[in-house]
């Protein structure tokens, strides 16, 4: 372990000392904790960040092509609230889907 020196505004240290509290830690374990967690999310950040860069919408659409094109097993349907709600934001999905279909009955996919 190593220490670190470190200025607070008295707000923020006595919000910390509640908070802490509790939640039946140190101040020390509060802020390790606090600062763990907004690496993990810059961290994550610059993971997607690199593999989009990487990322092709040629292969994307290759992979998906394979994928059959057919009604889930009933176990693994969606409820329907969520899946009113997935219809909403799965809008590039079905276009996909229908480029699919076209092309399979011989249409031009457009």
């Amino acid at each position: 372990m190593s220490a670190l020196s470190l200025r607070l505004p008295n707000s923020l240290h006595e919000r910390a000392r509640i908070l802490a509290q509790r939640e039946g830690i140190s101040i020390n374990q509060l802020i390790a904790t606090a600062l763990a967690e907004k690496m993990a999310v810059l961290l994550t950040e610059d993971y997607f960040t690199a593999r989009r860069q990487r990322a092709s919408r040629t292969k994307f659409l290759a992979a998906l092509s394979k994928v059959p094109d057919v009604e889930p097993e009933d176990y693994d349907k969606l409820e329907k609230s969520t899946a009113n709600k997935r219809r909403h934001s799965d809008r590039g999905h079905r276009a996909v889907r229908k480029k699919r279909r076209s092309r399979a009955s011989g249409g031009h996919g457009g």
